[in-house]
Formats: C-alpha cells, structure tokens, sequence
C-alpha cells in the first residue's frame, strides 16, 4: 500500500508553470539551441570518428577515445553539478553558468583542431570541452524538466536536433574533405559559441515557486522506477554511439563511396525530423513503459542489418532509420522520468545518463573493430538491448504515465 502510494505521488506532475507562459520566444529558442550544443555527440559522431580516422589517421581505438574523453567530462560534470545547481536555482542567475560553460567549450574545440598533431593535447583538450558542456547541459535540461510538459517541449528539442542534423551532416563531410581535419573541430566550436551567445541574450531563468518546489522534493531519496529508467537509457545511449560512431567507415570500406555515404548520412538528418513531433502527437495514445521496451529491440534489429546485412539499400536504410529509435524513445523516458521525479533531479541528470552510456560506445566500438571486425558491434548491440529491456521491464504497469496537462 505504502509503495503503490510513494508510486501515485512521484508520477504527480511538479508544480511549475507552462513553458508557453513562462518563456518567451527568445528563451524558447534559446532552451533549444542549448539542447542542440550540449547534444553535438548525438549528430556529429559519425563525422567526428570517420575525420579522426581519415584525416588524423588514427586507429579505431585511439579516434574512439577521444569522443569517449568528451562524453566521460560530461557524465562527471553532469553527475556533480545537476544537485547542487537545483538546489540553488532560486538564487543562482542559470544563464551564466549556461553560457560560461559553452564559451569554454568552443575554445576547447578549437584547441583541439589547432592541436590536432598533439593526441596528448586533444585528449585534454576534449575533457575539458565535455566537463563545460555538461554543466551547462544539466541546467538546460533541468529548465526544461521543470516545465508543465517536459515530454512536449523535449520533443520540439529533439525536432530542433534533427533540424540541426541535416545542417550538419550535409556540410560538415565536404568541410573537412575540402579544408582538413582542423574544419570538423572549427565548425563545432562555431556552434558552442553560438550556444554560448544565444543562452547569454535569452536563456530563461527558473521560476521561485518551481524552485522551491524542486528543492523539497529534493530532500527524497529517489523512486527504484527512477533508477531503472536511467539504467535503461544508459543501455540504449551505449548502442546509439557505439554504432553511430562507425557508420561512416562501414559504408566506405564496403566500398559504398564518401557521396553515398554523405547522402545516407542527410537522409539520417531529414529521418531524424520526425521522431520527435511524432512522440509529443502519441504523447497520450501510447504508453510509454510499453515505448521504451521495444526501443531497445528495435536498436538491435537495425545494429545487425547495418553490421551484417549485405548491399546498399538495406545498410542505408537502417542507418537513416537508427537515431530514430533513440530520439522517440527517450523522449518518452524523458517524460517518464520528469513525472516520477518532481525534484527535477532525473531530468537535469539526462546528460550524465545518456552520455554514460555514449562514453563507452566510441571506446568500446573501436576496441571490438579492432580485434573482432564489425560485425561484433551488432552482436554487442543485441546483448545490450537485452539489458536495457530487462531495466525497463521493472517499470510497474500501475505507474500512471500519461503527459501534463497543456
């Protein structure tokens, strides 16, 4: 009786106001151009292996962990700085933080192509990126987590992200074809210091009522559904970059060609477009805890026709189709999370949680390349997925999951 009460209260929406009615346009966008920075891994991986292989000739394992520096600086500072920072949002001003973090972020990226011939310098060089990124990451998502409908305004998020991919993956493999390895890290710099500039004019800040809430809430130990629900994220956020992180050099050394291969890569962008408004229009036809146990399975499908399968059209295909599953279903655990935790602890963790599991995905993908060839990184994707599912099989059926109210 006790734990089905805890359950009921947790999945209580918290008290915060609409983001329509609180955020202007501006801080609107601003929220949305900070998801896209703090997010870059998610889009520019594929581009970011393929330009340390190709253009650094880098071996698998050395260009994966490079990456993994980035993602393991934002899972630690992430994990350190989302507590603290909810705890003080009623007086600490969100948008300096925000835009300090991504100011330094574009500066390390920069360094890092200016000393593109120094892997010690790189490998500094990209710690320090993530460790800024995930400071200013965690407010982002925690801003968002706080509203009245965290699953809908996650999902223009992640509509945003798509619209940024296809930008980004249409220019960038001709950038670094034409200019060197130097474009890949100037061009990402270019966007942290976009970020940096819009969340200094426009971030938003936090309500003190929503605070204030936020801070007793977080006082309680977090629900077991909580734990569950990132390990599952966890897993799925493993597959995504550990497979995004080669899809580029599976298509070129199958012989596919660096145009086809740019193509499948914008035809992943425009893809990547629908998941999200798809999720925010299903938001109250689905249920969620049934979303998140077929994402996992459905990775591993696409992982062993991208690794395994034979010919063009089903290796684009699946790798167009893979960022999809992660989008749509983590911005169903997204909502998940944002109800079941009304601190808004969970949902300012989002980036220690998605980017533990993409922190080993470069490093654990190159070291199976290396030794196994790629046809392992399937066979790992299924055992993953098998993890992820059993985390989110301990989701209770009674958890009401339905979204906020609009």
């Amino acid at each position: 009786m006790d734990n089905h009460a805890t359950l009921r209260a947790a999945a209580r929406p918290p008290a915060c106001v609409h983001p329509q009615a609180t955020y202007r346009r501006a801080a609107f966008a601003a929220l949305l151009v900070a998801h896209c920075a703090g997010m870059v891994d998610l889009v520019a991986l594929p581009v970011w292996i393929a330009t340390l292989i190709g253009g650094l000739r880098l071996d698998a394992q050395h260009a994966g962990a490079l990456p993994t520096l980035f993602l393991a600086g934002v899972v630690a500072s992430s994990a350190v700085c989302s507590p603290l920072l909810l705890r003080l949002s009623a007086r600490l001003p969100t948008r300096v933080p925000v835009t300090a973090g991504f100011a330094l972020a574009a500066l390390a990226f920069y360094g890092a192509g200016a000393f593109s011939g120094v892997y010690a310098a790189m490998a500094v060089l990209h710690l320090l990126a993530g460790l800024a990124v995930g400071c200013s990451l965690s407010i982002t998502h925690g801003t968002i987590g706080r509203s009245a409908n965290p699953h809908r305004l996650f999902a223009f998020a992640g509509f945003a992200l798509g619209m940024f991919s296809i930008a980004f993956l249409g220019a960038t493999p001709h950038a670094v074809a034409a200019y060197g390895a130097q474009a890949f890290f100037t061009i990402v710099a270019a966007v942290m210091a976009v970020a940096a500039l819009t969340s200094a004019l426009a971030f938003p800040g936090v309500a003190s009522q929503a605070a204030t809430s936020a801070s007793r809430a977080a006082r309680t130990p977090l629900a077991a559904p909580v734990w569950f629900t990132i390990a599952g994220v966890i897993c799925m956020a493993l597959t995504q970059a550990m497979l995004a992180s080669f899809v580029a050099r599976i298509g070129l050394e199958r012989g596919f060609g660096l145009t086809a291969v740019t193509s499948v890569l914008i035809a992943l962008g425009l893809v990547n477009l629908l998941p999200a408004p798809l999720a925010a229009l299903t938001q109250r036809r689905l249920d969620a805890r049934a979303v998140v146990l077929v994402g996992p399975l459905a990775q591993a499908t696409l992982a062993l026709t991208i690794t395994l399968g034979s010919g063009f059209a089903p290796y684009a295909a699946a790798t167009a189709a893979f960022p999809a599953v992660m989008i749509f279903c983590h911005t169903y655990a997204f909502g998940l999370l944002s109800r079941l935790d009304a601190s808004g602890r969970a949902a300012a963790a989002t980036p220690a949680m998605v980017m533990a599991g993409a922190a080993a995905g470069p490093l654990l993908g190159g070291v199976l390349v290396k030794h196994l060839g790629y046809g392992s990184l399937g066979c790992a994707a299924v055992a993953v997925g098998a993890i992820a599912c059993c985390c989110f099989a301990r989701l209770p059926r009674s958890i009401n999951t339905t979204g906020h109210a609009s």
